[in-house]
C-alpha cells in the first residue's frame, strides 16, 4: 500500500513539476535481436542503448499469443487489449481513447512520423477506430476529420485521393483538398518538408503513393525518418504548448518478414538516427520524455545459426537487400546470378544451392534467398511472421524511471496517462481481457 502511494505521489510530482512533452518511438517488429544485430554490424552502441532506463513488455493480443501491429498499437497507445487487426476498439467494437487523443483534448499538439502509410496499423492507433486495419480509406478520413493530429509525415497518398486523381478512394473525396481547407500545409517531397517553418502549424506530408521505399534503396525525394522527426519536433514545439509525437520505424518489421539481415540492419540504423534527434532535443529541453519500444518481434531472429561464429566482417561488406539484388540479377541466368552472390555477399554458391533456390516459386524467392544468406553469415530465423517474444522498452527524461521491469504493453499507455495527467477522457468501464 505504501509503495503504491509513493509511486502515485512520484507520478504526480513529475506532472506538477514538468509540462511533459512525449516522443514515443515504436520499432515495428523490433526486439533485442534486431537491435543487437544492427549494433554488431554497425560496430557501435546504438543511441537507443544509451537510454538510462530499460524494461521488458509482453505483446499478446486479446485473441492470440502472437499479436499483429493493430492491437499492439492499441495496447501501447490506449492501454487495452483488443483483437488482431482491430485498431482503437475493444473486442466488442466499443471505441477506446488513445493517450494522444486525450492529450489533444488537454491542449497538446500531436504529431506522427512513419516510413509506412500514415493509415497503416501503428500510426492509425494514434487517432483511428476501426475493426479491420485494412480499412485504410476510413482511417484516412478519420485522420482528416478527427482534428487530433497536427503534423503527419509518411506515405499513403492513394488513400487520400479519389480514383479519378490516381488514388484508391471510391467515394470521390479528395482528402488532401479537405485537409488544406482545414488549415493544413501539404508537402510531398524532401525539399518541401525541409522548407517548412515553425509558422506552418498544421502539416500533412505524404511522400509516396503507398509506403516509402526501404531506406537501403530510398530516392532523395523521400525523406529519411530523422529528417521527418526533426521537422515534426520543430513545428510541434514552436508554440510552447506541450506536444506528443509518435515515430515509427515501420520497415524493420518488413525486412524481418523477409528474413533479410541487411535490410533489418539498415532500417534499425535509420530508426536509431531518429531517436538521436529526439534525445538531443530532450537533453536541451529538459521537459521531454522519450520512450522507445517494439510492438512485437518479427522473424524469430537469432544471433546464431547453430554455431559459435557470426561472419561479422563479411556481413558488413554486403551491398544491399535481397530485394535490391533480385532487381539486378535474374535467377534464370545462372552464371550472372552466382557471380552476383559472390560480389554482393562474398559467398560462393554451390551448384546444389543454386538448383535448390531455382526451384523456389517466384513469390517466395526473396525470403528464401535472404534466409540462405543469413544462415551463411551466422544469423538464424524461425519464421517469416511475428512471434510472441517479449520486446524491450527504453526511456529517457522526466518519468523515465517508471518504464522498468517486466510489464505488459498496456502498462506503457497507462503510465503515460498518469504522468501527463491527460485522463480527462474516461476509460471504458469494461477492460478487455
Amino acid at each position: 500500500m505504501k509503495k503504491g502511494l509513493a509511486t502515485l505521489l512520484g507520478l504526480l510530482f513529475v506532472y506538477v513539476t514538468f509540462a511533459l512533452n512525449v516522443i514515443f518511438f515504436v520499432g515495428d517488429g523490433m526486439s533485442t535481436s534486431q537491435l543487437f544485430l544492427a549494433s554488431i554490424l554497425d560496430g557501435r552502441i546504438l543511441n537507443i542503448m544509451t537510454m538510462p532506463y530499460t524494461g521488458i513488455t509482453t505483446t499478446y493480443s486479446a485473441d492470440a499469443w502472437v499479436t499483429d501491429s493493430a492491437p499492439a498499437g492499441t495496447a501501447l497507445f490506449a492501454g487495452f487489449k483488443t483483437l488482431n487487426r482491430a485498431i482503437g476498439v475493444l473486442p466488442n467494437g466499443e471505441s477506446i481513447t488513445s493517450v494522444f487523443e486525450m492529450a489533444r483534448k488537454a491542449g497538446y499538439k500531436i504529431g506522427l512520423a512513419v516510413t509506412c502509410q500514415v493509415t497503416h496499423a501503428t500510426p492509425a492507433a494514434v487517432f483511428a477506430h476501426v475493426s479491420n486495419r485494412s480499412d485504410e480509406a476510413t482511417i484516412a478520413k478519420q485522420l482528416i476529420d478527427g482534428d487530433v493530429v497536427d503534423v503527419a509525415f509518411g506515405g499513403g497518398w492513394q488513400w487520400f485521393l479519389p480514383e479519378s486523381k490516381g488514388g484508391a478512394r471510391k467515394d470521390g473525396l479528395d482528402l488532401i483538398e479537405v485537409a488544406k481547407s482545414k488549415g493544413y500545409i501539404y508537402v510531398s517531397n524532401t525539399k518541401e518538408i525541409e522548407a517548412l517553418t515553425t509558422e506552418n502549424k498544421k502539416v500533412l506530408g505524404l511522400f509516396a503513393k503507398n509506403y516509402l521505399d526501404p531506406v537501403s534503396d530510398r530516392p532523395a525525394s523521400q525523406p529519411t525518418l530523422d529528417v521527418m522527426t526533426k521537422k515534426a519536433i520543430e513545428i510541434l514545439s514552436a508554440s510552447g504548448q506541450p506536444f506528443m509525437l509518435m515515430v515509427e520505424g515501420s520497415q524493420i518489421d518488413w525486412e524481418a518478414h523477409a528474413n533479410d539481415f541487411y535490410g533489418v540492419w539498415k532500417e534499425v540504423i535509420e530508426f536509431d538516427n531518429a531517436v538521436k534527434v529526439a534525445l538531443d532535443f530532450a537533453r536541451r529541453d529538459g521537459n521531454t520524455l522519450v520512450i522507445v519500444v517494439g510492438d512485437h518481434e518479427t522473424g524469430g531472429l537469432s544471433l546464431s545459426a547453430g554455431s559459435y561464429t557470426i561472419s561479422v566482417d563479411q556481413a558488413r561488406k554486403a551491398k544491399g537487400t535481397t530485394a535490391m539484388f533480385l532487381k539486378k540479377y535474374d535467377i534464370n541466368n545462372k552464371d550472372a546470378f552466382v557471380k552476383g552472390i559472390k560480389e554482393w555477399y562474398d559467398i560462393t554458391m554451390s551448384d546444389a544451392e543454386y538448383e535448390t533456390l531455382k526451384k523456389v516459386p517466384a513469390n517466395n524467392l526473396r525470403r528464401e534467398l535472404a534466409r540462405y544468406l543469413s544462415f551463411k553469415m551466422g544469423f538464424g530465423w524461425t519464421t517469416y511472421d511475428h512471434t510472441a517474444q517479449p520486446v524491450p522498452v527504453y526511456a529517457f527524461g522526466p518519468g523515465a524511471q517508471y518504464f522498468t521491469g517486466v510489464m505488459d504493453n498496456t502498462d506503457i499507455a497507462k503510465t503515460l496517462i498518469r504522468l501527463t495527467n491527460v485522463s480527462s477522457v474516461a476509460f471504458p468501464s469494461v477492460a478487455a481481457k
